[in-house]
């Protein structure tokens, strides 16, 4: 059985190389790029990579789905640039490929980098997400963020983790809680959701007890009170521009029965480098 990696990319140039050294045991992989800048296509194409860019940017669901498109082995393996894949991970993803009565697809634990370590407790450990897969019978959400797989069969996990290298600085800790918080902030008031203020402080403050007393996150020592205070920001900042786009929205109808003749520009949802998942 053969197994295709697919990745969605954007100027990843720092993350790139590692992630390809660790699937170099797939039979193809394949990088759907957003026109990066870098050097992120060079690097794909020197590990034997199959790329194809597309500029514009329709959300992550949509954005894998394409990559998914391009797969042509009997298993597929859906990845970030950011994470990697053990060797003790590569031989039970090989073994489960050779299982005659292995299921249509399998989660896979997720060890998180943050700030200089990986968490053992936060709601970060067990981090199970679904990522291997018989061609053919998943497809992608078509969502801006939080896009998961829809599939058919039986589902199975396997034990090894994968490392995720998310956060690797605080500096990157601000700026995916400003696009990320902007995202999911989009998709929101685009479902027909919205939110106060007040909302927004207390989605905030549950966040922080969510992560910091329910899951734990006292067992890892400060950096699980810096990721608890990171998620609570995250939480508010989102709910706060969930509240913003409504009163831009609002601003604008006001200026349509005024009859003026511009409107504000609508948010945008930022690509994969942005969030960097």
């Amino acid at each position: 059985m053969s197994l295709s990696v697919i990745l969605i990319t954007l100027n990843e140039q720092a993350n790139l190389a590692d992630c390809l050294a660790s699937v170099a045991f797939a039979d193809e992989i394949v990088v759907v790029d957003q026109d990066s800048s870098d050097g992120t296509r060079e690097i794909a194409a020197a590990h034997g990579a199959r790329v194809q860019v597309h500029a514009d940017w329709p959300g992550f669901g949509a954005q894998k789905n394409r990559a998914l498109d391009l797969a042509r082995s009997d298993w597929v393996l859906s990845l970030d640039a950011d994470e990697r894949i053990t060797p003790a991970l590569r031989d039970e993803i090989l073994a489960v490929m050779d299982d005659p009565s292995a299921a249509a697809c399998y989660s896979m634990p997720r060890s998180s980098w943050y700030c200089g370590r990986f968490m053992k407790h936060s709601g970060w450990t067990p981090d199970r997400v679904v990522r291997l897969f018989r061609r053919g019978t998943a497809r992608f959400s078509n969502d801006l963020v939080h896009e998961r797989l829809v599939f058919e069969g039986r589902a199975g996990a396997l034990r090894e983790p994968m490392l995720h290298y998310s956060y690797r600085d605080f500096s990157r800790v601000l700026h995916k809680i400003d696009q990320y918080s902007s995202a999911s902030a989009l998709q929101k008031f685009q479902a027909g959701q919205r939110a106060s203020v007040g909302q927004a402080l207390w989605h905030g403050v549950w966040a922080f007890v969510r992560t910091y007393v329910l899951r734990r996150g006292f067992l890892d020592g400060a950096h699980g009170l810096a990721l608890a205070i990171s998620n609570a920001e995250t939480s508010y900042y989102r709910y706060l521009k969930l509240w913003a786009l409504q009163q831009q929205a609002s601003a604008g109808a006001d200026m349509a029965g005024e009859g003026a003749a511009a409107k504000p520009e609508p948010a945008r949802a930022p690509g994969p480098d942005a969030l960097g998942r």
